[in-house]
């Protein structure tokens, strides 16, 4: 679900008349090693990823969203871009760099290949060779953005990037913080069939009364009432019969008295993220060419 975030964010940055430019880091996924390396499939997700977010309603009429691919654009400007990198590098000691591993999704104490001390170094050059003026990016990816910032004063430039970090979705499953790739009941994903929503819904940690650490809450807060600007909830008369709820606060004082519970908020959730996912379905079960690319996407076996 983390693609309708995306898609969340970017709307309402565009509607504030900010101009957004979607880094498709092929480039860095290959220096993480995912897919093995391989750049191909790589690319092959950035292009299914820009299919989903076009699918699940990102605004990018009008030429304020453009999706620029890091290799093309590095290629086209190395000139520019290499003597950044090596600039950044040359001024920040390694133990600095290493705290920032964390955008790689991999820790300090894991051992590192040298293609992956260059990746926060690279990632800390693109926003000034994208001359951002906000970074739009997860909590995890604070460190670099941090790392940038740290990197103006370096360099006695005033205009320091703006740090706009989004939350991250936790799994659904009890203690876990975030989602994990192999474990497939920990998240929702967009291509998600109906049965699918349900069962992982069905399953998910939802304590009755308890708000804090509850990842069914956390979806209708982030994702939910972003969406909808409302939550409505189907119950039986004896339970209180149906109810619509016009803000989060509202949600959280009917949960924690016991008056909305589990049995009733997580089938109203898994039928909100359904109408959500339902034109993803549609799009990849009827356009040819992100038909093609779902089904090679499946084909690949994900790394770490």
């Amino acid at each position: 679900m983390q693609g309708v975030m995306k898609a969340i964010n970017v709307n309402k940055l565009t509607s504030a008349g900010c101009k957004v430019r979607i880094w498709i880091a092929d480039w860095f996924a290959q220096l993480n090693n995912k897919m093995g390396g391989d750049l191909k499939k790589i690319q092959v997700i950035g292009q299914y990823l820009i299919e989903i977010w076009k699918a699940v309603g990102m605004n990018i009429e009008g030429g304020q969203v453009e999706f620029l691919w890091s290799s093309e654009e590095i290629n086209s400007r190395a000139h520019e871009y290499w003597p950044l990198v090596m600039d950044i590098a040359r001024r920040n000691k390694l133990p600095r760099i290493l705290r920032c591993c964390q955008i790689m999704g991999r820790s300090e104490q894991e051992e590192l290949s040298a293609a992956q001390i260059f990746y926060p170094c690279m990632q800390c050059a693109d926003i000034f060779f994208l001359k951002a003026d906000i970074c739009q990016l997860g909590m995890d990816q604070r460190k670099v953005n941090v790392l940038a910032r740290e990197y103006c004063d370096d360099i006695k430039r005033k205009n320091k990037p703006i740090i706009l970090s989004h939350h991250m979705l936790p799994g659904l499953q009890e203690g876990q913080e975030k989602m994990s790739k192999s474990d497939p009941s920990s998240s929702i994903y967009m291509e998600d069939e109906e049965a699918d929503v349900n069962l992982k819904i069905k399953k998910a940690f939802c304590p009755p009364k308890v708000v804090e650490k509850n990842p069914c809450l956390e979806y209708i807060q982030y994702i939910i009432f972003p969406w909808f600007n409302e939550f409505m909830v189907e119950r039986k008369p004896e339970n209180g019969g149906d109810k619509t709820f016009k803000s989060f606060k509202e949600l959280v004082d009917d949960y924690e008295s016991g008056e909305l519970h589990p049995g009733d908020l997580k089938p109203a959730l898994a039928k909100a993220l359904n109408r959500i996912l339902q034109p993803v379905r549609d799009h990849f079960n009827t356009d040819p060419k992100a038909k093609d690319l779902l089904k090679r996407v499946k084909s690949y076996k994900v790394t770490r």
